[in-house]
């Protein structure tokens, strides 16, 4: 155990009673928008983070008024999968509580932004009514668990599904705070003290997340979170998956000691032993995480400091048992199939570009109302993807013919021919709601690549998929550091441009340019852009590309490697 002093998070949960702290007076006090420092870290553990509108900060403190605060939840929904009900409440929820938009997280979550301090208690109580919650969305706890919305090879989707869902119930914290304080639940007076049976009294060290892949598409990339399964099926059936660990992106600025890493491929287990393996990795993990540091308490930095040897042997005492050998899989890239496939059962299924993930309405393009108008005739599900899109799934033959008019009546049918570049894009929020961004994400990527379509035009790329993504600070939100072109803001239109991202997924992309002005985005991929359409080679992707020709060096990072990444790899 270290002797240095606890990070301060550590001592709000603490205090917290299991999570209670004082939400429940703070949220009754209306003399304020917001709630006191010390619950609004307690919240993140119910879902919900204090926000305020930076566009207007300037104005309303020229007026000596309160910051504009409001609240964004995010709902949970294990495997991305939601019934047209759950669309339904939460389209509604969207207008009655929030901003009248739904953003489709890159954790396969919706959140709801804009929402203000007299209703917030509501809207977690009416989420919970549509048989969702939001509880662990956010915290040191396992957040949402993700999974592959619509395998290459269907026939496992129930299997993977149900692991998903079996670990985020298995894992969701045990405390009655979260009905207590939302949903009116009673309070038990006891003598005997709550107990959490696997977090404990304070939770974990920082977040955690957890993935579960089918191969051969990475649309979850392991390799950017603390856990994930990687099903191993043959011939048609699922024998069990390669557990990979310590993945995570987040990194701080003029932080050498903070970088992104890629996950470690560290054994096989059973689906039988799958849960018990989430768990006993979580253990590890709440036991020897730094507490010290909040920006070294991730399980990227236990394995980095310690290593994935270690790590497994200690893991394999929690479980009793030796995970087994890794087995043999490829993954062939980590976006979205587009426009209509069908399933080996005959079912139809329709994947939706929305670009950033969110749904909104707009002059020409009401896509809010048309998926609302799907959801009322749709006997399937929706399924949410991990680049920020939406299957319309399990549509019978029946149906289909109803669904594909009111795609067409809505201007949604045709959502997919865009550039393939444009269909390869994450932003995440960013300004003006996220507190963190330090640049625009979501309301400027779109132009970005607006410009460099015609690039693309002119050199024949345009149906050439390039993964691009662009987040608004260096968390990673957006899993840049994977991204082929990542952009990662620095200050008002100024970002670090990172190249040569894996196609699949499994490596980290490097540092190309520091503090690049957003006027010279073109011009300095431009030239690059046509270096790549001159000069490639028969099926090469452009991060391998840039790799190739010396625009950055590789970095020895994903499923071919398994060495841990220093902070000077990312160095150019």
């Amino acid at each position: 155990m270290s002797d240095k002093e606890l990070a301060a998070n550590e001592g709000i949960k603490i205090r917290s009673n299991y999570l209670r702290g004082t939400i429940a007076e703070g949220l009754a006090d209306l003399s304020t928008g917001s709630l006191s420092e010390d619950d609004q870290q307690l919240l993140k553990f119910h879902g919900s983070y204090q926000q305020d509108d930076r566009d207007l900060r300037a104005g309303r403190r020229k007026h000596k008024l309160e910051k504009a605060f409001s609240f964004m939840i995010r709902i949970r929904v294990p495997g991305g999968v939601a019934t047209p009900k759950q669309w339904i409440e939460t389209d509604r929820m969207a207008d009655q509580f929030a901003n009248g938009t739904i953003k489709l997280t890159t954790r396969q979550a919706f959140q709801l932004h804009g929402i203000i301090k007299s209703n917030l208690k509501r809207t977690v109580k009416e989420i919970n009514d549509a048989a969702m919650d939001s509880i662990a969305a956010c915290g040191d706890v396992n957040r949402n668990v993700m999974c592959n919305p619509n395998p290459h090879l269907s026939e496992v989707h129930a299997e993977v599904l149900k692991l998903s869902e079996d670990i985020s119930r298995h894992l969701t914290p045990a405390t009655g705070a979260y009905h207590e304080i939302w949903l009116d639940g009673e309070k038990v007076e006891t003598s005997e003290e709550e107990v959490e049976p696997i977090y404990g009294k304070t939770y974990l060290p920082r977040k955690f997340k957890i993935t579960v892949a089918v191969p051969p598409s990475n649309d979850v990339d392991i390799h950017a979170n603390d856990l994930s399964f990687v099903a191993i099926v043959e011939d048609g059936k699922l024998v069990g998956y390669n557990v990979a660990v310590g993945g995570g992106m987040g990194t701080t600025h003029g932080d050498e000691k903070t970088f992104p890493r890629v996950a470690d491929i560290i054994g096989f287990c059973t689906p039988e032993q799958a849960v018990d393996v989430a768990e006993k990795v979580v253990l590890v993990q709440r036991d020897f995480g730094d507490r010290t540091n909040r920006k070294h308490a991730r399980l990227k930095y236990t394995i980095e400091d310690r290593g994935a040897d270690w790590f497994l042997a200690e893991l394999n005492k929690y479980l009793g048992y030796d995970l087994g050998p890794v087995r043999d899989f490829e993954f062939e890239d980590n976006g979205d199939r587009f426009g209509w496939v069908t399933d080996h059962r005959g079912n139809h299924h329709y994947t939706l570009f929305v670009e950033g993930g969110r749904v909104v309405d707009t002059p020409g393009y009401p896509m809010r109302e048309g998926l609302r108008e799907i959801a009322k005739v749709h006997g399937g599900d929706f399924r949410l993807t991990a680049n920020q899109n939406l299957i319309i799934a399990s549509i019978t033959d029946e149906e289909r013919p109803g669904i594909e008019a009111l795609l067409e009546k809505y201007g949604m049918s045709k959502s997919h021919e865009r550039s393939a570049m444009r269909l390869s894009s994450i932003a995440c929020v960013a300004l003006p709601t996220c507190a963190l961004a330090l640049a625009e994400a979501e309301r400027y990527l779109p132009t970005v690549i607006t410009d460099l379509e015609e690039k693309l035009e002119e050199l024949g790329l345009r149906h050439d998929a390039i993964t691009i993504r662009m987040t608004g600070c260096p968390n990673g939100c957006g899993r840049p550091f994977l991204a082929e072109i990542g952009f990662v803001g620095r200050g008002p239109n100024r970002y670090n441009l990172y190249l040569g991202g894996g196609f699949a997924g499994q490596r980290l992309n490097k540092l190309y340019r520091q503090d690049l002005d957003a006027a010279d985005i073109m011009s300095t991929l431009g030239p690059i852009l046509e270096h790549y359409a001159k000069d490639r080679e028969e099926g090469e992707r452009f991060g391998d590309f840039v790799i190739r020709t010396g625009y950055v060096e590789a970095t020895k990072q994903g499923a071919d490697f398994h060495e841990n990444i220093k902070p000077e790899a990312l160095a150019n």
